[in-house]
């Protein structure tokens, strides 16, 4: 069994899309695949959170555009019969949902700083759903989960969301490990608080750290984290175009390189696989025969 992760880019269009269509399919073996946002939807979330916080209704065209958005990239990539379902989810969430909870941003003059926190992380946590209905439905026989039943976190002294390492270990090796689907479908980035149910998320990259944690605690063959770029460089190619791919890392070069600010993969990624000695792959969506980096010892 492999861990597939794709990047707000990889998912960002409905061409990238169906490279992320093709690439799935053409595993052999059991695939669970991990998904962000739709490329920049994080950002207009937060965006219109804080429209919202300053009663300025403004966000109503912004979240007209994502819901558009949503629904024309269905319309494209998503087969015929199962449209009408995948348009079903986005409407309920974004009709009912995200529109239910920015107004009571925009209205409600009474939420304290703790509510209206919460409830920014509610919405924010709606582009990995979105996405994900979208990547199930495109996918054939793929299964959806839901990450925050079992990606768990618990405030630190501060309340900021830390991971319960053990709890949600325990969680995915009991949802997932004898699930019985060949290809599933998660949602990267998002939490649950382990005691209170409330929404969290694991910080922004964190989509690549929800793969790392699947991909641990079911002792995964291998990590694919696929991006925008044909793997690690030895200096950025945007500014160097001597730049040389890294076909080969230790876990230690790769840490340190993301230690270092390489926006790659999101730091914390590597740690868990690196302990259970699983590979990590580095590959670009949109040139998926390139070799990538491969990442271990």
């Amino acid at each position: 069994m492999k861990v597939l992760k794709f990047g707000g880019t990889s998912v960002g269009s409905a061409t990238s899309l169906i490279n992320v269509k093709n690439i799935v399919e053409s595993e052999q073996q059991p695939v669970i695949v991990v998904v962000s946002a739709l490329g920049g939807v994080t950002n207009q979330l937060i965006e219109m959170t804080q429209l919202a916080m300053r009663h300025d209704s403004a966000y109503e065209a912004i979240l007209a555009q994502v819901r558009q958005r949503h629904l024309d990239i269905i319309a494209q990539v998503v087969p015929h019969d199962r449209q009408h379902q995948a348009r079903q989810v986005v409407e309920q969430f974004i009709d009912g949902n995200l529109t239910s909870h920015y107004s009571i941003l925009c209205l409600n003059n009474g939420l304290n700083h703790t509510e209206q926190r919460h409830l920014a992380d509610t919405i924010v946590c709606h582009g990995e759903i979105l996405s994900s209905a979208i990547v199930a439905s495109m996918i054939d026989d793929a299964a959806p989960y839901y990450s925050p039943s079992f990606i768990k976190t618990t405030p630190d002294a501060e309340g900021k969301p830390i991971l319960d390492e053990a709890l949600t270990e325990q969680l995915i090796r009991q949802v997932l490990a004898h699930c019985g689907h060949r290809r599933i479908v998660l949602q990267g980035f998002i939490a649950q608080d382990a005691h209170t149910g409330q929404a969290t998320t694991l910080g922004r990259g964190g989509s690549d750290f929800t793969a790392a944690l699947v991909a641990a605690a079911l002792n995964a063959e291998a990590l694919e984290i696929w991006t925008d770029v044909d793997g690690f460089y030895d200096s950025d190619p945007r500014h160097n175009p001597q730049a040389r791919l890294l076909q080969h890392m230790t876990y230690a070069e790769a840490q340190r390189l993301c230690d270092a600010g390489a926006k790659v993969i999101y730091p914390p990624t590597i740690a868990p696989v690196a302990a259970r000695g699983i590979p990590v792959w580095v590959k670009n969506t949109f040139n998926p025969t390139a070799p990538g980096t491969l990442i271990k010892g």
